[in-house]
């Protein structure tokens, strides 16, 4: 045997390989029936966000049409930023109009959101919310893709 085609191992390879427990859960809100981004107090505190101190702006991608994703990017101005109101237990942000303009039917279907954060600029971490509604997806009816099924030939 040549020396060149052995493949030796190293001892990590021989650690058995233990599977992480599930994802940690992220942090989610919902829209309201009457349009407003309700954040409960659990997430607050886990974003570490001062709800009644705290201003926003609030952004979507350029060029989409429907609203996928919401970015709240925090903000010491307060021309041009959207504050948190207080909401039952929790605290709100009325977009109502926003997100009809977005295509988000809030007042047939309930939508919720997870927040990821992100980076937005040199020390300015955003929250971006990542939309779902919790409709069923419509069922497809293009036209079947693939193989046609064989059809039974009955001999007479």
């Amino acid at each position: 045997m040549k020396a060149n085609t052995i493949k030796f191992f190293s001892p990590e390879e021989n650690v058995q390989v233990t599977k992480k427990a599930k994802a940690e859960n992220k942090p989610t809100g919902y829209i309201s029936g009457t349009g407003k981004l309700v954040l409960p107090p659990k997430t607050l505190e886990e974003l570490d966000i001062e709800p009644l101190t705290s201003r926003f702006k609030i952004g979507t991608q350029e060029g989409k049409r429907n609203l996928k994703y919401l970015y709240l990017i925090p903000s010491s101005d307060t021309e041009g930023t959207f504050a948190m109101t207080k909401s039952g237990r929790g605290f709100s942000i009325p977009l109502d109009v926003i997100l009809r303009k977005g295509g988000v039917d809030f007042e047939k279907t309930k939508y919720t959101f997870e927040i990821t954060l992100f980076n937005y600029e040199e020390g300015v971490v955003g929250y971006e919310l990542a939309l779902g509604s919790s409709e069923p997806k419509p069922e497809y009816t293009g036209k079947p893709r693939g193989r046609k099924p064989k059809k039974d030939v009955i001999e007479g």
